[in-house]
Parts: C-alpha cells; structure tokens; sequence
C-alpha cells in the first residue's frame, strides 16, 4: 500500500501550499509569494497527500516558452523528507512537461544534490537564441528573469544555482 498519493492541485489547497512552504520562506531557501500568485498558479501545481489525506509535499511546473519549463516552488514537509516525496513530484512534473512538448527544465535552487539525481546540471552561462531571448526580456515574471540571470533579480539569486535538464 502507497503512503502517499500525488494530485492536480486545487484552489482549497492553496492555503495548505503557502503553510507547507512557509518554514522554506522563513530560512531564505523558497521566495515568499503573495496569496494571489498562488492562487493565479494553481493549475501549474501537484501536490501530494499521505494516507490520511493531509497534504505533505507540492511543485510547480511553469511553461516558461515552447520548449522550455520551470520547476517551481517545489518542497516537502520536514517529516516526509528523505522518504521519496520529493521524487514522486519530479517525476510527476517532468511527465507533465513531456505531455507539454517540453524539451527542458530549468530550476533555481539551493538543492543542488537533489536535481542533479534527477539529471540537472548546472547551466552555467548557457543562453537562449538571440530571438527568444529578446521575447523572454518583455516577461514580466520573476522565474523568467532569474533564468535570464537579468540584474534585477540577483538578490534573488544570490547563493542559488541555476540548472537545466534536457527531456529524452
């Protein structure tokens, strides 16, 4: 029997997403996010429930252009770490990304160990073609930017590794 179930997310769980990332917020690992953003993003979230239905982990995949995503606000309560929760999610939104048309994901993140099991790596200064990039600029979202690495949102970044997987 499965300890836990993955999910489409719901507009009722978005209280539950903020409380789950709140403790990440609060030691600088995850961007607090206003209510709205959540509930602007809720279709791009998964969220897993243990047995008794209580929610214990969430991730987002963000379309970011044709081929190329986002893995977003991805966390697991402090209790469910280390038990597969968090591998569970990535496979879930890299097959989401697959039934997308994506060819890659991008991420930002203090875990580095965790995405590089997954097959990230770190991106380096590795860009877009000179065209998509001139598109991507105009976005007015922080996930793009950050993929960017554009100025204004370095402290944002600072400490952070940029990484991307290519989908097979």
């Amino acid at each position: 029997m499965q300890e836990y179930s993955v999910r489409r997310a719901r507009t009722t769980d978005v209280p539950k997403i903020q409380a789950l990332v709140a403790p990440l917020v609060q030691e600088r690992i995850l961007l607090g996010k206003e209510s709205v953003v959540f509930y602007e993003a809720v279709q791009e979230f998964r969220v897993i429930e243990d047995a008794d239905g209580a929610l214990i982990g969430c991730g987002a995949l963000h379309v970011m252009w044709e081929d190329l995503g986002e893995v977003r606000t991805l966390a697991v309560t402090a209790e469910w770490l280390g038990r597969g929760v968090g591998h569970a999610l990535m496979d879930r939104l890299e097959a989401d990304a697959r039934e997308l048309g994506l060819s890659r994901l991008f991420c930002l993140t203090f875990e580095v160990p965790f995405f590089a099991r997954h097959g990230f790596t770190d991106m380096g200064s590795e860009t877009v073609d000179p065209l998509v990039y001139a598109e991507l600029v105009r976005s007015h979202d922080e996930g793009v930017a950050e993929f960017l690495d554009l100025a204004r949102v370095k402290p944002n970044t600072l400490g952070n590794t940029r990484m991307v997987k290519r989908l097979v």
